[in-house]
């Protein structure tokens, strides 16, 4: 592994960082001077100053953790249990000049183990009702969510990467092609699953009504379609620090205009112009955390979409909240040339 592409100094615009951590998707970086040790960012720092809807353009010394948590390269044996105990990423290893010589990440793991969060009895929601139209012709023959990727489908990976954390109990929203689905699960399983039967299509949040009397509090709800590789244990202890009603999970993507961009006045003179300038969005993934009580603003039988939840949320003043994650951790399978970039970077 080239550790060089991990390294970062201070004064690199934060806006850096992020593409190099997509570029990585290691969601650690190693601030140094000189190849000496002097700082680490994370994916979780960045999301702390995205929130706080700070400027991207400010340089990295501002958000980096300037006494992190290192290990001697003879000491490297003890360096899962130190990110077990911390629960972080990665951890450098240096020498006696605190040089870097090595970075070693939690997801390198052999045995790929994931932190202990078996007390969390959180239940997953997954819809799968959708015909997934973006996929003709494939689903004119498989449903969506046993699509797969690799040979695995890209329901059941969503479901691997919760059981990772310990969430290992699941309920699908069904109805096109249920049968088939059913069918599929109907066999040994290594967790709870529950199937929730749509009489007619309810949209991407309706189908919820219909599993409010199974929830008792907070829950994940997903769309079957996407895999967001980030440590859902601390996305579920966020939601319920920040005292959330709905969290969403979202991407921070950045766009370039090609172009120089040209603002008028209000009597129409130039005001500015920017050459090719950079636009950061956040996206939502189509991932997010909920309460039970939000379920009561979604009316019964009818067709209603997530975003209309949304709104009747902020409209009655609940919280809500977002979870910026690196572009890079979010992968999406609902479009053609979007499930080659998920094959790709699951390296199948």
């Amino acid at each position: 592994m080239e550790i060089s592409k991990f390294f970062i100094t201070q004064e690199v615009p934060i806006r850096e960082a992020i593409r190099q951590l997509d570029q990585t998707a290691k969601k650690l970086l190693v601030v140094v001077e000189q190849n000496r040790l002097i700082g680490v960012i994370t994916d979780g720092d960045i999301r702390r100053w995205i929130i706080k809807n700070k400027d991207l353009s400010l340089p990295v010394r501002l958000i980096m953790n300037t006494d992190p948590k290192f290990l001697k390269k003879e000491d490297s044996p003890l360096a899962f249990e130190l990110m077990e105990e911390k629960q972080i990423e990665g951890i450098p290893l240096v020498n006696d000049e605190h040089e870097v010589t090595d970075i070693i990440f939690w997801n390198e793991r052999k045995d790929h183990e994931a932190y202990d969060c078996k007390g969390f009895q959180t239940p997953v929601v997954i819809m799968a009702g959708g015909k997934g139209t973006r996929l003709y012709p494939y689903t004119k023959i498989i449903p969506k969510p046993l699509i797969p990727i690799g040979d695995i489908p890209i329901v059941e990976r969503i479901m691997n990467k919760f059981m990772e954390y310990g969430f290992a109990e699941f309920y699908f929203t069904i109805h096109y092609k249920k049968e088939m689905i059913k069918a599929y699960f109907n066999g040994e399983i290594p967790y709870q699953l529950h199937f929730i039967e749509e009489d007619k299509p309810l949209g991407t949040a309706g189908a919820l009504k219909l599993v409010k009397d199974e929830m008792n509090g907070s829950f994940f709800v997903s769309n079957c379609d996407i895999l967001v590789d980030i440590n859902y244990a601390k996305l579920l202890l966020h939601h319920k620090a920040q005292h959330n009603k709905i969290t969403i999970v979202t991407a921070l993507k950045s766009y370039e205009i090609p172009y120089g961009v040209v603002t008028l006045n209000e009597i129409g003179l130039v005001n500015s112009l920017s050459e090719k300038p950079n636009y950061e969005l956040l996206v939502n993934t189509g991932f997010y955390v909920l309460e039970k009580e939000i379920l009561n603003y979604i009316p019964k039988n009818q067709y209603f979409d997530m975003p209309e939840l949304i709104h009747s949320c902020m409209k009655h003043g609940d919280r809500v909240g977002a979870y910026p994650v690196m572009d890079s951790t979010w992968l999406d399978m609902g479009e053609f040339s979007e499930m080659k970039k998920m094959m790709e970077r699951l390296k199948l």
